[in-house]
């Protein structure tokens, strides 16, 4: 274990170092973590969708102010209800100079809703997909469903000759730890191309010179550089090692903008972060508590709800970097009401009645699982949540861990307790709903409803809430479902956070409030 962490650092140093030597029109990027992969169908995370992003390309997808623009569909449109029509741009290659055509995307649909996928939640409410021509295909939907071209601008294609030539016509499936060509390697029609892969060390892109698209910004090679620790992310900004990290601690924005070499880029992220308990086991797996699951009682789920200090959490742990939340969506995503914003009051006394009430008068141990280095200052949030709880003699036995360990655990189910994050890929609150609240089924409804929380009249609206598409009508419904999932104490909402990244001055760039970073916009001075 000691040789693995001398090992790390030297490669650590060595990948800085480099850094350093790098050349005019290279944008260097310090992340707090690294993709997990280069397969765009193994992690359905932002980070990943992020990095892959700029190598794969989806049919529809968002331009800087977050419009749905052409990407490799040039239109669709809803021939029937339940049918949209995608007409897909001719003359496209992938980097490997093969041509993109319908097979590729019937294939990418089918491999992502395969086993070992985690994109299926995108893809679970589609019937079928076929060819109509060498550049036209047909999805059709279980049922209506108005805003699929929506759920798809997240869904990148690949390459059907080359995963067949390459043994990966199956996703990487991260729970199992199972690898394929696709994990390291990469064949997109995007703007950039991967040149090097050093998981955990170094990634490296190259522009792709035969693109079809416009490529905005100046920058022809891109050095992406995960730094976990905080301290040292920011003194490779400031010592201009790097030209862009991500997130900076909140602690560091005065100090970078005061440095002169260096700002920070604030803006509101269409992220929330909550916490979610198994709700399925009959015993949990991580707790004191023998014979029973305390967490199938609703007076224990709103104990923990009322036991954290939300506020101290905003003000300590983040910094004020961080708007309370009492939903897992918000302002920014089509349906979010603010009227049901408001949080059930922090009460230490109401919280330990609760847990009396439910058989717990002295609380008990349960285990909690939560990444150091996936969200803004993610650790210390859980040991915050842990010490809350422990006023109310609720034993918090804490495992906090590099994303890369944290994800395969809890995506398995193999949880009682958990953190997570969530921005809505397609800025509606339909995607939360289908992905976060839904019952889980082997489809892909409910994929990362990792508590396997389940109101089948919540499940009802949300198919409802899919196809309706008078504004109204939907609205009222989204805010019912939500209103159930709230008065079930569903899940343990935190906070939305904020954007924060280091930009150099040599350096222009596009912050989305989706916290995606395309390469494509990227210009050197």
């Amino acid at each position: 274990m000691k040789f693995k962490q001398t090992l790390t650092a030297g490669l650590m140093a060595a990948a800085l170092a480099t850094l350093g030597a790098a050349h005019a029109q290279t944008v260097r990027i310090g992340n707090q973590g690294d993709a997990l992969s280069m397969d765009p169908h193994s992690l359905n995370e932002s980070l990943q969708l992020s990095v892959t992003g700029n190598v794969y390309e989806p049919l529809v997808t968002r331009d800087k102010d977050l419009k749905l623009v052409p990407a490799l569909a040039t239109s669709w449109k809803q021939v029937s209800p339940t049918v949209w029509r995608f007409e897909l741009r001719k003359g496209v290659k992938f980097h490997d100079g093969k041509p993109f055509t319908a097979d590729d995307v019937l294939f990418s649909l089918a491999r992502g809703a395969g086993d070992g996928s985690d994109m299926r939640s995108y893809t679970n409410d589609i019937k079928e997909a076929r060819k109509v021509g060498d550049f036209t295909v047909e999805i059709e939907t279980k049922a209506p469903f108005p805003i699929l071209p929506d759920q798809l601008s997240f869904f990148y294609i690949m390459s059907k000759q080359w995963c067949e030539e390459n043994q990966a016509t199956r996703p990487v499936d991260r729970r199992k730890g199972i690898e394929n060509a696709a994990s390291f390697r990469a064949n997109g029609t995007g703007p950039f191309r991967l040149r090097e892969r050093q998981p955990n060390v170094k990634t490296s892109f190259v522009r792709n010179g035969s693109y079809w698209g416009k490529i905005e910004g100046n920058v022809v090679n891109v050095e992406y550089t995960p730094i976990g620790n905080d301290s040292t992310r920011v003194a490779a900004l400031l010592s201009g090692q790097v030209d862009v990290i991500e997130p900076v601690p909140v602690q560091d924005v005065a100090r970078i903008n005061a440095s002169g070499k260096s700002k920070v880029l604030q803006g509101p992220e269409l992220r929330w972060i909550f916490l979610g308990m198994d709700q399925k086991r009959d015993e949990l797996l991580y707790s004191s508590v023998k014979g029973k699951n305390p967490f199938k009682d609703k007076r224990v789920r709103q104990a923990f709800y009322q036991a954290i200090d939300i506020v101290g959490i905003q003000k300590t742990v983040m910094r004020g970097a961080a708007t309370p939340a009492a939903l897992l969506v918000g302002p920014g995503v089509n349906g979010y009401d603010p009227t049901m914003d408001k949080r059930l009051p922090y009460d230490t006394a109401a919280a330990k009645k609760l847990l009396a009430d439910a058989g717990y008068p002295n609380g008990f141990e349960v285990g909690m699982n939560c990444p150091n280095d996936r969200y803004v200052n993610d650790g210390n949030i859980c040991q915050a949540v842990a010490a809350n709880l422990a006023r109310i003699g609720v034993k918090v036995n804490l495992q906090v861990e590099t994303k890369g360990t944290y994800f395969p655990k809890v995506l398995k189910r193999d949880t009682s307790f958990y953190l997570l994050g969530w921005s809505p890929s397609t800025y509606d609150s339909h995607n939360v709903l289908n992905a976060l609240i839904r019952c889980v089924d082997d489809k892909g409804s409910g994929q990362f409803n990792l508590g396997a929380y389940c109101n089948p009249q919540v499940d009802a609206l949300t198919l409802k809430i899919q196809s309706e598409t008078d504004k109204p009508k939907r609205d009222a419904m989204i805010k019912e479902a939500f209103k159930l999932h709230a008065d079930d104490i569903g899940h343990l909402p935190l906070h939305q956070q904020a954007l924060a990244w280091g930009v150099g001055s040599n350096v222009q760039l596009t912050q989305r409030a989706d916290n995606q970073m395309p390469f494509r916009y990227m210009s050197t001075k």
